[in-house]
This record gives C-alpha cells, sequence and structure tokens, in this order.
C-alpha cells in the first residue's frame, strides 16, 4: 500500500478543523430542532406529528449544506426525533397511523440526532408539560440525570477511566434517591459510526461488562443519561411498538419472502449505516418485512421500554468533544425551573461539579473569554446545586 492511499485511509479526528466545523454545524441545527420539537409539544399534539417536524427541519437544515461541492456529502438525520412520555424511558417514535397524543403534565424525554459528512451531534432533553416549576419527584429525577449529565461531563476527559465516570454517575442519581437506568450505553462517536468501541456503562453489573477504556484527546462522546424513580430495570412491553432500527452492516442472510427483500432493498439503499424509522418506509410492506430482518440480524432494533406506570423517568443526553484545550459540549437545552425534594451535599459530587471543563492554555497568557455555551455549562452545574440547597 502507497503512503498516498495509507493517507487516505486515515480516520478523521478532530485535528482537522474541518472535522470540528461539520460536528459543530451538525450540533447546531440539532439543537434548533430540539427547540423546534419542544415549541410543538403542546397538550393534544399527536406524537407522530412532533417527531416527523423535527425530522424534516434536519433534513430540510443539512440538504441546505454543502450544496455546491464536487464530491456529494452525505448528511441528514443520524438518529429519528424520538418523544418518549412519562414511564416509557426510550425510542418512541410512532407510526403515522398511531394516533397517541400529548397531555398536559406529561414528562416529556426528546431524542434526536443529526450528521454532516457522517460527523454525528446527538442530543437528548427532558421537560414537563407544565406552567411553573417542577418540583416533588419529577424534579428529582430531571435534576439527578441533569447533575449526573454536568459530572460526566468534567469526567469525560483524556487520562480517565469510563468506569469512573459509571461510578459517578450512580453515585449522583443515589443523592436524589433515583437510579440510573441500566442498559444505557455511551459511546464514542467516529465518522458514520453512532456506536463506537469505547463504551461507558450506565450501570455496571455482572451481565453486562465492556471493556476497561481511557478516554484520548480528539475523541467524541455521546454521553446518556437516563434516571428514573423507579428500580430503574425497564422492560419491553409490546415489540410492535419498535420502529426505529440500524443496518447490522457486518451480517448476511437470504431472506425467503419477497416482503422482506423489498424493504430490506430499500433500506440498504436510503439507510446504509444510520439509525433510522419505519416511518420512513411504506408502513403495511413494512411490517412483514421488518420481522424476518430483524429475526435474522440484518436489522438491530431500538427497543421501546418502559418503568413502572407511576414512575418518572428523565434522560438528558449530549455530545462532547475532546479538545486540546478541554472538553467542548456541543448539544444541549436549558432545563426549565426545578425544586427538587433533594439537596447534594456530598462533598465529592461537589469536587466533581467544581472541576473545569475547559483548561487553561499553556504559557501563561490571558485566558480568553469563554464562548457562549461554556460558562453557561459550569453555572448550570453550580445553578442546579444552589436550587437543591434552596429546596
Amino acid at each position: 500500500m502507497s503512503d498516498d492511499e495509507r493517507g487516505e485511509e486515515k480516520e478523521l479526528d478532530l485535528s482537522s478543523p474541518e472535522v470540528v466545523t461539520k460536528y459543530k454545524s451538525a450540533a447546531e441545527i440539532v439543537n434548533k430542532a430540539l427547540q423546534l420539537v419542544l415549541s410543538e409539544s403542546k397538550p393534544n399534539a399527536k406524537i407522530v406529528d412532533i417527531c416527523e417536524k423535527g425530522d424534516s427541519y434536519i433534513r430540510e437544515q443539512t440538504g441546505n449544506m454543502y450544496k455546491n461541492v464536487k464530491k456529494k456529502i452525505e448528511r441528514g438525520v443520524a438518529f429519528p426525533t424520538c418523544l418518549s412520555v412519562n414511564n416509557t424511558v426510550c425510542h418512541y417514535s410512532p407510526l403515522a397511523s398511531d394516533e397517541t397524543v400529548l397531555k398536559e403534565g406529561d414528562i416529556l424525554k426528546i431524542d434526536m440526532g443529526c450528521h454532516i459528512d457522517g460527523f454525528i451531534a446527538v442530543v437528548g432533553h427532558t421537560h414537563a408539560l407544565q406552567e411553573g416549576p417542577v418540583t416533588g419527584r419529577a424534579a428529582d429525577v430531571i435534576a439527578a440525570a441533569n447533575t449526573a449529565a454536568e459530572v460526566a461531563l468534567r469526567l469525560v476527559r483524556p487520562g480517565k477511566k469510563n468506569q469512573d465516570v459509571t461510578e459517578a454517575i450512580q453515585k449522583v442519581a443515589a443523592a436524589y434517591d433515583c437510579k440510573i437506568v441500566e442498559g444505557v450505553l455511551s459511546h464514542q462517536m467516529k465518522q458514520f459510526v453512532i456506536d463506537g468501541n469505547k463504551v461507558v456503562l450506565s450501570v455496571s453489573n455482572p451481565e453486562t461488562r465492556v471493556d476497561d477504556a481511557e478516554f484520548e484527546e480528539n475523541e467524541v462522546y455521546s454521553i446518556d443519561i437516563v434516571t428514573s424513580t423507579g428500580d430503574g430495570k425497564p422492560k419491553l412491553l409490546d415489540e410492535k411498538q419498535t420502529t426505529i432500527y440500524k443496518r447490522a452492516v457486518d451480517k448476511n442472510y437470504h431472506l425467503k419472502m419477497k416482503a422482506s427483500r423489498f424493504i430490506f432493498s430499500e433500506i440498504s439503499q436510503k439507510f446504509p449505516i444510520m439509525p433510522f424509522s419505519a416511518r420512513s418506509l411504506e408502513e403495511k410492506r413494512a411490517r412483514l418485512g421488518l420481522v424476518e430482518c430483524v429475526n435474522h440480524e440484518l436489522l438491530q432494533p431500538y427497543p421501546v421500554l418502559h418503568e413502572k406506570p407511576g414512575d418518572f423517568v428523565a434522560h438528558i443526553k449530549f455530545t462532547v468533544l475532546l479538545m486540546p484545550n478541554g472538553s467542548d459540549r456541543i448539544t444541549s437545552h436549558s432545563l426549565q425551573e426545578l425544586k427538587p425534594t433533594k439537596t447534594i451535599d456530598d462533598p465529592e459530587i461537589k469536587a466533581w461539579l467544581a472541576l473545569a471543563v475547559k483548561t487553561k492554555k499553556k504559557g501563561g497568557g490571558k485566558k480568553k473569554k469563554g464562548k457562549k455555551g461554556e460558562k453557561g455549562e459550569a453555572d448550570e452545574a453550580v445553578a442546579m446545586d444552589e436550587t437543591n440547597g434552596e429546596s
């Protein structure tokens, strides 16, 4: 192999300014898409309509970028918009025929992703559909997810290990008398790879093991935190609710049914790499064909999981770039006012929250003013702590 070919095969990472720009452009779009979804989330609004608006916005905005370049640049939805309500934990993105609507007092978990040239920005946010501050156990569970996310942001840094983060977020959830939900994984992301090999477990237990890993400069992570007032062991209640799938590129099988072959061909053309919603396929045919594809592991399903009725569940997900000057959280949305019933008194958690997200530049020069958003993250962590202290 010549040096030129070897150079072409080199993995693109954050050492390339162009790559950083693409991540940040994807993040800007997904942050605005999240804002749009929140503005559309009103009592009596159909969940499927809101999900579709989120996806359409991402498709439109990414479609306007890199139009006039010689080499075609893939761009669009990296994870379909999901709107999971109350004790539904994740991945609820219903088909067009679904009539489910939002109700006053619902707790919504919004989850979505965007990519430009395979560089992915994902975001997850929790919002209570109500006027005024969120109180009681609903406030506890959202505060637990947010504070755990703030701690994770400070511990996902070069030199730290994945199990440091797993232990820390569990400690934060326990401080709010909540549980971190099992089975949720935070992944390293690379170009066209939403679920890389370096993984942070939400909960360490004997059944779920991942390789020990150390975070390194120029890596990108999707940090995914789900908290619950229940036991944190969600169940799959109905496989028919699953609508999000991802092509398993390493699997092959000769499908028997004509409907399956038709659907699989459509998926391979339209969604060869990124997760997609069955809503994008012809519904009747999709229902038939997807079953055989999943049974033979050609598709990886993202199941809709549930805690017990009455349990409160919160979700915060963000994308972080491990830059030479510190961690850059590129996706987020501010929370409603929370009045949790619990306070953070643990000195270790307070010490984590006090850690700087950005590192000072070497050389003793003047510290640059933080960009918009950077300062906010540290302040939000402190503000959350103060809010807790007042309750």
